[in-house]
């Protein structure tokens, strides 16, 4: 039988539940188990894909399609699993599904109410994932603070499966924030009591805190959480700040955590073994090389909204011995006043990341070319790809205006178009090409050297194209496509031959890279950047 590890959050957002949750199942699977898992959001959206990145942070795209949230990132990261669109559950799904089939008349002429129906169907919803993959534990995270409005049907399904399963099998940890403040130095307790007091009066005491905190917590700090929050010392984990993410789940595991759920949920640890994990931790805290690379968005406020480039480049830069120090550069600020293209100066590397619209678009440009010009490694992802292709159109072809459609429909040269499978679509949630999509590499390219070979998957999420109507003037001029899809007609990869390192993906290889198996793109790219740093 499955058992339930619900983790939720308390006292504000951002606290980092989706690191707790993945760090748990990190810690359970080191010691033999199979682990799942899963993330409700309470949000109304049917899923994140039309969210803004400034409030919500990035997008993951699964392997199968859909358009999760940037905690499916850590999830992936931390698990090394794919994880697919069965494993997110929001209000936006669970109505939609209630409602049709009220609509259809299944519910008999039933008044159809929050409880049961909606509880129903979110129990049900998790009652299936665990029949999908039968792991021994299934860990579904909350998303959210106790106490919203929106989370109350979903911690209502939750305590219900504790009551119809039992405290052995349905476990709650609550991350919660432990202040302190600077004037004297003191490690509040009150948020997390009044946090604990409001899931208490919905009827759930929660079996462990998971504390976060500048500094670890005080014994005289855990005691009094004890007590107030009714659990043992044992059950009040700190959960620190460290230097890496990747730390999390190693000084929860030597506070016992791991030991505490098994005895909770009555399972027998199979094995013990975090060796590989504990080595990547010490080597990315001991790299003294470093390397500085710039990532031109228009998102650069809110740091979680290119998580998954800031991982991927980490990855890669352990790996290669050197620390990535990313220098941001707001791309709507190149754009506004040009001369700030001087900002690059001294990188080792430049990456335009994916995104959307024709705000910060011209600065992205300008930090493309600055990359071509004077022979920076430079590395587009998505976005990052099809300006790479308009820079290298106006720049190097003199085609004036060359542009994408969706930035001017009346460009003269619409070197990046619509997909035509694209032209009908009306709704806008989740009818971007997405997923995971097979593409054929050249030999003798860049690319096929970075991968190895000539046959890949990865993972997209776009809805324009390089128009075929301007691919054999761009190869002529020197820019090569190198990878392809859908029988050669769509373009994948592009680089410049005669340019020290030039390479952009019209896909997303970050989400499927992994703190001990970096992307290759990243790994020659943070490569082609030590290079350029040692000179």
């Amino acid at each position: 039988m499955t058992k339930y590890i619900i983790v939720t959050g308390g006292v504000l957002s951002g606290l980092g539940k989706g690191v707790a949750a993945a760090a748990i199942g990190k810690i359970l699977r080191s010691k033999g188990l199979k682990v799942d898992i899963c993330k409700i959001d309470p949000y109304l959206n049917v899923d994140p894909g039309l969210m803004n990145p400034f409030q919500h942070g990035e997008v993951w795209v699964t392997k199968d399609g859909y358009e999760a949230d940037l905690d499916f990132g850590h999830y992936e990261r931390f698990l090394d699993m794919e994880i697919g669109r069965d494993h997110n559950i929001t209000t936006g799904k669970v109505y939609l599904t209630v409602l049709e089939r009220e609509r259809k008349g299944e519910y008999l002429g039933q008044t159809v109410q929050i409880i049961p129906h909606i509880t129903d169907e979110v129990k049900k919803q998790l009652y299936e994932i665990a029949r999908l993959s039968h792991p021994d534990v299934l860990i579904v995270e909350i998303g959210g603070t106790t106490g919203d409005i929106e989370s109350m049907p979903f911690l209502e399904a939750l305590r219900q499966m504790r009551m119809e399963n039992g405290k052995e099998n349905v476990m709650f940890i609550h991350v919660t924030l432990v202040p302190t403040l600077d004037a004297v130095g003191e490690q509040k307790t009150k948020p997390t009591q009044h946090s604990v007091k409001e899931l208490r009066g919905i009827g759930i005491q929660p079996d462990i805190l998971i504390c976060r905190t500048v500094k670890p917590l005080l014994e005289e700090t855990k005691a009094k959480l004890a007590l107030f929050c009714d659990v043992s010392k044992l059950d009040v984990i700190s959960n620190h700040d460290v230097e890496s993410v990747y730390e999390v789940p190693i000084i929860m595991e030597e506070q016992g955590l791991g030991d505490n759920i098994l005895a909770k949920l009555t399972l027998r640890e199979r094995r013990n073994d975090m060796k590989e994990w504990k080595r990547l931790v010490e080597r990315m805290k001991s790299l003294e090389d470093e390397v500085e690379i710039a990532v031109v968005g228009k998102y650069t406020d809110l740091r979680d909204s290119y998580i998954s480039i800031v991982e991927a480049l980490r990855h890669a830069g352990t790996h290669h011995g050197s620390r990535v120090k990313i220098r941001w550069i707001e791309s709507l600020e190149l754009e506004d006043d040009p001369a700030r293209v001087n900002d690059l100066e001294g990188v080792s590397g430049i990456l335009v990341p994916g995104g959307f619209g024709k705000r910060g678009s011209e600065g992205k440009i300008l930090a493309i070319q600055y990359a071509r010009e004077k022979g920076i490694p430079y590395f587009g992802i998505c976005f990052g790809f099809q300006l790479a292709v308009i820079e290298f159109a106006r720049n190097v072809l003199g085609l004036e205006g060359a542009n994408s459609v969706e930035l001017d429909r009346d460009t003269p040269h619409p070197v990046i178009d619509l997909l035509p499978e694209q032209r009908d679509i009306e709704q806008m949630g989740g009818t971007m090409r997405l997923g995971e999509i097979p593409l054929t590499i050249q030999e003798g390219t860049l690319a096929h050297r970075v991968y190895g070979k000539t046959e890949v998957g990865e993972r997209h999420r776009h809805r324009y194209e390089v128009n075929p109507d301007y691919i054999e003037k761009i190869e002529e001029k020197g820019m090569k496509f190198s990878a392809r899809s859908d029988g050669g007609r769509r373009m994948e990869m592009c680089e410049i031959p005669d340019h020290p390192y030039f390479l952009a993906t019209q896909f997303h290889p970050e989400f499927k890279s992994r703190p001990l198996r970096p992307a290759p793109v990243f790994l020659a790219f943070v490569e082609a950047a030590i290079r350029r740093e040692k000179g």
